[in-house]
């Protein structure tokens, strides 16, 4: 009967991983596809560093590792960070530290979620790479 009682836990937890699991590839799949819409018909260009705080709009979190800032001209720039932010997903706030008038890649910024006022650990941003309407 004791040997029962582990089996129990065991195979319950082992459920909760496979569910998880689910879900992850459920929330990757949706973040590609949120991907691919914002890129769709663009082209990539060379990563830069930087990229000026008045060529774009909010920024778009498409998952833990990858930021897309909008146009307000006709380029729009993707993030791909250096590693994963924690707690970084969509429909969180970023705090960004800005100095001057760029945003650079190795600056810093912190996730807020929707009701909370703790900020998540410090991030940094990657390389921004541009991406333009085919011609």
């Amino acid at each position: 009967m004791r040997s029962l009682a582990l089996v129990v836990p065991a195979a319950l937890a082992l459920a909760g991983c496979a569910a998880s699991s689910e879900i992850q590839a459920s929330q990757a799949a949706e973040a590609q596809k949120d991907l691919a819409a914002v890129l769709d018909g663009r082209v990539a260009g060379t990563p830069r560093d930087c990229i000026s705080v008045t060529d774009s709009d909010s920024p778009q979190i498409i998952d833990n590792q990858t930021i897309v800032y909008k146009p307000l001209g006709r380029t729009v720039w993707r993030n791909d960070l250096g590693s994963s932010c924690p707690g970084l997903r969509p429909y969180t706030t970023l705090i960004v530290e800005v100095h001057g008038s760029q945003l650079c890649r190795n600056d810093r910024f912190r996730v807020l979620d929707p009701g909370s006022t703790i900020p998540s650990t410090y991030c940094m941003f990657g390389k921004f790479t541009p991406y333009e309407k085919a011609k």
